[in-house]
């Protein structure tokens, strides 16, 4: 937590300027002083945690004894000042003591079983948990960063107080890292801008999120923060009369409303500033929202009475009133908004909400533990706990069906610059998403099932394709069919992590499945040519001997190994031979006549037997891009490492290539009778260029009943007397691509039309 700011242990010297005596006085004196700040915040607890809490600073200042701050201060004072803030959250006595102890593992040599000993299993964890955050280092290396960043994001799912302890922690190493080497000043405030700030904002920490913001924003470009601070003071300093103007005039028309509030001024981050200045290429007098108000209203229909005294009082502007109370944004956010043209023409943004809702706006997660703490029946604590809870509990699904920590990250980093759109399922049920989400990102929404199952969809009642971007206000149907399953290429448009990862994982899923099939019938092939009629059963007579095989493989199950058959990362024949010796040590006998038959029948040299490819194996066969086979094809079979069977044709070069290399991968493959699909192959047709001979081309290519998959057109087609038209067509077989081709060679305009062909 504070590893960014503090010296080892063996390095607790007395700051300079300071003999070992006065810093002793003066490390003691903040020690004290700094518990005290803290007691005066534990209000909130039992008298019984309270004494666990002062257990807990004991041993932590016992166990920091000797070691300083950067700034000369004793070490203790930190872990002090982290759990100060959380007391300020009204954190339990758990997260109260595990923030005073969160460096006592790494720095102390304390264990985890000297925790759990003296304060318990759960703050134990706790601080181990911690801990574990601690050692992840964010570098610029893509998959170590997505790797710590799954961690910590993890880690807050299974106990959200973990990464509140460190938000608190990471706060205050922001507040004092001018004491830090300045070399150190632009990794440690990166990290806080990109990371810990978005996770911040996701949890409806506003407040902890804006001083992370502004003081990254600080150490990250002083002379521009120093600049516009100065320019925000100015600023400020002249509108100061404007501002009390208003402030009166409000008071003064609620009052003579008889209504109850409670106004305050708010100021814009200096951060969202500049941001705003970049992103729209501002000057800083042309930023117009620099002055707002918050009006804490008693209820929710004080707040909209509210909104029609002020709309009294000075004009809206049109298209600036936003309801976030009716619906609430991603991170349980609830306040009106509205933009008022107040005295002088200066444009003012009020915000009315209840006080559960400004507890919520400004703790976020951490709400549910001052409400806890207070009065929790008041509006916003179910939000609350419902707004933390959803997407925490999304990254555990996410997490459970990702195990690639650059994948997780792809999934999950979408979802922490929430910009909602809001639409409606066609029982009027509320659903936020982010902008740019798709009818199939709100099918997953609703469910995973709906979303595997999705075929079309309906927006305000009309059909739209499955990739169509959502609006505010959109009401959406989609319409499944039982059979129907996800299409990669949903991976292309859809935005939300949830939707990308449960996309991938039935991909998985369903190419293992296909792998294990096809696995199985490569080694019921291999095992009929040593002379055995069929793989032994997977019951307990046969245990031993799969047992056996898997410690041979170096397999974890059966179906790991049959996926690996599969998939090539394994051959066949080879485990087949070992299979047979042990059937053969457990009394099983050899058929001569199904070896003799199996071995030599169709091939000159041992087979692992043939396979029967009809298109419906999507996942676990792929046919080679570079020759593109279809039906009626010679063709061979290669089982790449990893990448399953690849078809190639007999005379592909590429195929012969890999022959003379490879050869022990190559098995025999056969078309079925009936193939389910077509096939893509390539063509290339040679035309005179002239005006139309592309819409002639495709006429005669739909005339002959084959589907273009995909064209491409020669650079300089404009210009030359001829020109290569290159198709990717869909064909049944063969035969119907030969007609395909003598019905282009009758059409007029084409010079020569042949089948795409690699070379050696």
């Amino acid at each position: 937590m504070g590893a960014v700011l503090k010296p080892h242990p063996a390095q607790g010297l007395a700051p300079a300027g300071l003999n070992p005596g006065e810093a002793s006085v003066a490390a003691a004196n903040a020690a004290a002083a700094s518990f005290a700040a803290l007691t005066a915040n534990l209000g909130y607890l039992e008298p019984a945690e309270v004494e666990q809490v002062r257990q807990a600073y004991r041993f932590a200042d016992q166990a920091h004894l000797g070691q300083l701050r950067n700034n000369g201060e004793p070490y203790i004072t930190h872990p002090i000042a982290v759990a100060t803030q959380c007391a300020e959250w009204k954190l339990d006595a758990q997260a109260l003591m595990a923030a005073l102890l969160h460096d006592a593992m790494e720095d102390c040599g304390v264990t985890k079983t000297d925790l759990i000993e003296r304060f318990g299993a759960p703050v134990a964890e706790l601080v181990d948990g911690l801990t574990k955050l601690d050692k992840l280092q964010f570098t610029t290396r893509e998959e170590n960063q997505a790797e710590s960043f799954r961690k910590m994001l993890l880690a807050m799912a299974r106990d959200v107080r973990v990464i509140l302890i460190k938000l608190a922690d990471r706060s205050h190493n922001m507040r004092t890292l001018s004491d830090v080497p300045r070399v150190k000043w632009h990794r440690i405030a990166s990290e806080t801008l990109e990371i810990y700030a978005p996770i911040a904002h996701r949890l409806g920490l506003n407040q902890t999120y804006r001083e992370l913001q502004d003081l990254s924003f600080s150490h990250l470009y002083p002379w521009r923060y120093h600049v516009l601070s100065k320019a925000v003071a100015k600023a400020r300093s002249r509108g100061r009369d404007l501002i009390q103007k208003v402030q009166t005039e409000v008071e003064a028309v609620f009052a003579a409303a008889n209504m109850t509030m409670r106004i305050a001024g708010r100021e814009k981050s200096l951060h969202s500033i500049y941001r705003k200045m970049r992103e729209k290429h501002l000057s800083f007098a042309q930023v117009t929202d620099l002055y707002g108000f918050r009006l804490i209203l008693p209820d929710i229909p004080d707040c909209y009475r509210a909104l029609g005294v002020l709309h009294q009082l000075y004009k809206p502007v049109p298209g600036k009133f936003k309801d976030h109370i009716a619906i609430a944004k991603l991170n349980g956010y609830q306040s009106l908004h509205t933009t008022l043209v107040g005295p002088s023409g200066v444009n003012i943004e009020f915000q009315l909400r209840t006080e559960g809702m400004n507890v919520v706006a400004e703790s976020g997660v951490a709400a549910h533990w001052l409400y806890k703490a207070g009065n929790s029946g008041k509006a916003g604590d179910a939000g609350s706990d419902r707004m933390g809870s959803q997407w925490l509990q999304s990254l555990l699904e996410i997490q459970y069906e990702t195990h690639d920590a650059a994948e997780f990250w792809d999934h999950v980093k979408v979802d922490l610059f929430p910009d909602a759109v809001y639409v409606f399922t066609p029982r009027s049920q509320i659903m936020a998403l982010p902008r740019g989400a798709t009818v199939v990102d709100f099918a997953y929404a609703i469910h995973s099932d709906v979303g595997d199952r999705t075929v079309a969809a309906k927006i305000n009642g009309e059909q739209v394709p499955l990739r169509a971007e959502l609006k505010n206000g959109d009401v959406i149907e989609v319409i499944t069919a039982p059979v129907s399953n996800p299409n990669p290429a949903w991976l292309g448009f859809v935005r939300t992590g949830r939707a990308r990862s449960k996309i991938r994982h039935h991909l998985k899923t369903l190419a293992r499945a296909e792998s294990q099939g096809l696995g199985e019938k490569l080694l019921t092939q291999a095992l009929r040519a040593e002379g055995i009629e069929k793989l032994p059963d997977n019951d307990a007579a046969h245990q031993e001997i799969w047992d056996k095989l898997l410690r041979f493989t170096g397999s974890r199950s059966r179906e790991e190994l049959l996926t690996d058959l599969g998939l090539g990362k394994r051959i066949a024949s080879i485990v087949a031979k070992r299979l047979m010796t042990l059937l053969r040590e457990g009394g099983e006998k050899r058929n001569a006549v199904l070896m003799s038959r199996e071995r030599y029948t169709a091939h000159d040299h041992v087979s692992q037997g043939a396979v029967t490819l009809d298109g419906s194996q999507s996942a676990s066969v792929q046919y080679a891009p570079c020759c593109r086979p279809v039906p009626g094809d010679d063709i061979v079979g290669y089982l790449g490492r990893g990448e399953g069977l690849i078809v190639h044709r007999s005379e592909c070069a590429n195929a012969q290539r890999l022959q003379h290399r490879d050869s022990e991968r190559f098995i025999t493959v056969v078309w079925a009778d009936e193939p389910t699909r077509t096939f893509e192959t390539g063509i290339v047709t040679t035309v005179h260029n002239g005006k139309g001979v592309l819409a002639r081309v495709a006429a005669a290519l739909a005339a002959a009943e084959a589907d273009i998959t995909h064209i491409d057109m020669a650079d300089g087609i404009a210009t030359g007397a001829a020109a290569d038209l290159r198709f990717l067509i869909a064909v049944r077989d063969r035969a119907h691509l030969e007609a395909v081709l003598r019905h282009l060679r009758r059409t007029a305009s084409v010079l020569k039309v042949v089948r795409m062909m690699p070379t050696a």
